[in-house]
């Protein structure tokens, strides 16, 4: 068992570097946010249809397994919910760059702090309070010294606040449902969702042969392994690994991003010192945070086990 749990937590690492990955294809990609979500969620959703008849999980449509439609329409509004997430993420990466999106991404974990309380039994936590103002005066400051670059982290902190929305909704149907299955109805949704948008605005959808090879290359490579493969993979070690190293891992997300983008993007991403300032202080914060609650989840654990007398 621990065995497996280390080969999950080294697995749930290398989704987390992909992730980071994401944002630098982002930048990669020509076109704009919305049409590259499309394309991201079709061709993630074709690749795992395929594995899915391959390895003969049903889509839980009809028979005695049925998904009730009210989990089907759970699966439907959060497909919605990550299509926004990617397409704020990607609209913020055009407006900036990867490592101003991806500050601003990693206050998602705050946000999920904030609304957890709202949407579950957890309470309110007062130290999770203070975390939040000095988050809130870290992105002030950030917001003072990088003035160009004002839409592009208005968008991160959308793209953050929906991410951890859809983390909440997600986590507990990871234990009830197959991941594939998960997977291939939220990212279906999101696919009709954006169609819609483009039977309304038509001109801004990007056909095929408006793609240019390295566009397809990257697109290829952000659909199958950043999206058809980590999406599957990051359900299935949630079954394994607690709610807690997950949140701590994935907020090393930045850091890969920002890591992969300078080395691969150069001199595009060179930012002034203030902003890695500010960003390293909002990082700080969120893996206190993720270490406390470690810490404390694992004193309620010993709390509860029986004493022997």
């Amino acid at each position: 068992m621990h065995d497996d749990r280390l080969l999950n937590y080294l697995h749930l690492h290398v989704i987390v570097f992909i992730w980071g990955f994401t944002a630098v294809l982002g930048a990669l990609i020509s076109i704009d946010s919305i049409p590259l979500v499309w394309w991201r969620m079709f061709l993630a959703v074709l690749l795992i249809f395929m594995y899915m008849k391959i390895m003969r999980i049903p889509l839980q449509w009809s028979g005695p397994q049925a998904l009730s439609r009210k989990r089907i329409l759970g699966f439907v509004g959060a497909g919605i919910v990550i299509a926004l997430h990617w397409v704020t993420f990607f609209g913020a990466i055009k407006a900036s760059n990867v490592s101003v999106t991806l500050a601003m991404i990693s206050t998602g974990a705050f946000f999920t702090a904030i609304l957890e309380p709202l949407f579950t039994p957890k309470k309110f936590v007062g130290y999770e309070l203070v975390f939040g103002i000095i988050i809130i005066g870290a992105l002030y400051y950030i917001f003072q010294i990088e003035t160009e670059y004002v839409m592009g982290m208005v968008l991160g902190l959308i793209s953050a606040l929906l991410s951890a929305t859809f983390s909440i909704i997600n986590v507990k149907w990871a234990k009830e449902h197959p991941p594939s299955t998960i997977s291939f109805y939220e990212l279906a949704s999101g696919v009709a969702f954006i169609s819609i948008y483009f039977l309304i605005f038509p001109s801004q959808f990007v056909s095929p042969l408006e793609l240019s090879a390295p566009d397809w290359l990257w697109i290829a490579i952000l659909a199958s392994f950043c999206t058809a493969y980590a999406f599957i993979a990051s359900v299935k070690v949630m079954r394994v690994l607690s709610a807690y190293t997950v949140m701590l891992t994935i907020n090393l997300e930045p850091v890969y991003g920002i890591f992969l983008a300078f080395f691969i993007l150069g001199d595009v991403e060179k930012m002034t010192q203030e902003f890695y300032v500010g960003a390293a202080v909002i990082l700080a914060v969120i893996i206190a945070n993720g270490l406390l609650k470690t810490h404390q989840n694992r004193r309620k654990k010993k709390q509860l086990q029986p004493v022997d007398l």
